[in-house]
């Protein structure tokens, strides 16, 4: 079995936002070689585009792998169509070019005997040196205008058994037809070709329509948040599925258990939510250490899981060493030790939170959650925090994956998620990885930028739908 990478650069006189908008619908038509396209929907909601091309009557089929708006990359897999590829997956990106203009780099790695490989890889530089042409030209998509779901209306539960755990949740959303597969679009006709490779638009599309009767959007917050983090989004996305927002043990109205907290229990507390909620399936939305025990609970569930939504982090401490695990609780731990509480030092971990211009509003409501916690809930979370008991295996994430972080993480820069987004998309066995920087927004992004979060997660939950 041969191997070949396929890379074509170009450049295109049109503003680089111009060009994504063209390119990141992944079932346009704007190929000149295609001839139909129609949008299907793969396991778990994964977006799937079938196609013909101008004099073939082969049907080729692509699932799209890998997502950015705010980075301009699309990736996307050959699933049939090619005779005897063995495996396909390409990426295109648009970056700005120093006149103005945008950059295109469009790349393909390609598995195939060797008496097919050259044909393949041919057929693809063509097909993508026609579409980079045709991106100058190409009709640019008007934006979406669509209605804002409803909000949802949001009461308090408790669950007293032991320990006891306290949620905001939305009711079930009302009855609403379920929504369809999507249509075939036509294409202009051009020269008969190579399978064609067309990206196209994030997730969701019509954000509308569809249920999730069987499925509850957990929140999960971080050490120095709660519950009430998470109110804008509990608001939006009650509309299309039941969602609700989690005190972890020993915040706001949750107490603790009988011994220090691990990351097995909140995962059994979960187990505790779905059941009580008769949820079968989960979207996990976590943030800083929210993530990490969604992302944990992902390692012994995923067959729950419908998605897996993480900002503001990922692993952890799950990767870091004896040494630095071990210094990061010591340091934070310095304060209790001398006898103050986290509204002592609410003031200074705020500046950490918060984005440069983030409003005195958006910083009160930081001062607030972070002082509400008690000095044996915050050190019991910090221990749980630095005793990790695995190094996650990426390759266990079989379910669509929604990595957001803030412009100005301090704790989560967008480097590192992005890092760690891209080794999602190695490992997966078939990825469906989305990854979003937050503009204007520091460590809490979806309590400083909830409209900016809150469209992505929308679009994952009206595609699950």
């Amino acid at each position: 079995m041969g191997r070949e990478v396929v890379q074509v650069q170009g450049h295109v006189a049109r503003a680089p936002e111009d060009v994504w908008r063209i390119l990141r619908d992944f079932c346009g038509a704007w190929h000149p070689w295609v001839a139909t396209i129609r949008e299907e929907r793969g396991p778990q909601g994964a977006r799937v585009r079938s196609f013909t091309v101008t004099g073939e009557g082969t049907v080729y089929r692509e699932q799209q792998t890998y997502f950015s708006d705010s980075d301009r990359v699309l990736g996307y897999t050959h699933l049939e169509g090619i005779r005897d590829c063995e495996a396909y997956d390409a990426r295109v990106t648009v970056t700005p070019a120093g006149d103005g203009g945008a950059h295109i780099g469009w790349t393909a790695t390609i598995r195939a005997p060797a008496g097919r490989l050259t044909a393949i890889a041919e057929g693809t530089k063509a097909v993508f040196e026609a579409g980079i042409a045709a991106l100058a030209e190409a009709k640019v998509p008007a934006a979406p205008d669509l209605p804002p779901p409803p909000l949802a209306t949001v009461e308090t539960l408790i669950f007293d058994d032991l320990p006891r755990l306290a949620l905001s949740v939305t009711p079930p959303p009302p009855p609403s037809p379920t929504r369809g597969e999507g249509g075939s679009r036509l294409s202009g006709t051009g020269p008969a070709a190579a399978p064609s490779h067309l990206p196209s638009p994030g997730w969701g599309g019509d954000g509308g329509g569809g249920r999730l009767d069987d499925t509850l959007c957990l929140f999960l917050h971080g050490i120095g948040g709660g519950r009430t983090n998470w109110a804008e989004q509990l608001a939006a996305v009650g509309g299309l599925v039941r969602a609700a927002a989690l005190d972890l043990r020993g915040y706001g109205d949750s107490t603790l258990g009988p011994r220090p907290s691990t990351v097995d229990d909140y995962c059994d507390d979960i187990l505790r939510v779905a059941e009580r909620l008769g949820a079968r399936r989960l979207v996990l939305v976590g943030l800083s250490y929210g993530s990490w025990i969604a992302t944990s609970f992902a390692m012994r569930h995923p067959g729950m899981l419908a998605g897996l939504v993480l900002s503001g982090g990922c692993t952890g401490m799950s990767e870091a060493g004896p040494d630095e695990r071990e210094a990061f609780r010591v340091s934070r731990e310095v304060p209790l030790n001398a006898g103050q509480t986290p509204a002592d030092f609410a003031p200074a971990v705020v500046k950490v939170l918060a984005s440069p211009d983030a409003p005195d509003a958006v910083r009160q409501r930081l001062f607030d959650s972070m002082a509400a916690i008690p000095a044996t809930t915050y050190r019991d979370a910090l221990t749980c925090f630095t005793n990790p008991l695995e190094r996650f295996d990426f390759s266990r994430l079989t379910m669509p994956v929604l990595m957001m972080t803030g412009e100005h993480d301090r704790l989560a820069p967008p480097a590192e998620i992005r890092g760690v987004a891209g080794r999602i998309w190695d490992a997966a066995p078939r990825p469906d990885v989305r990854f979003e920087v937050i503009a204007g927004a520091g460590h809490v992004c979806n309590l400083e930028q909830p409209a900016a979060y809150n469209r992505p997660l929308l679009d994952l939950l009206a595609r699950l739908a």
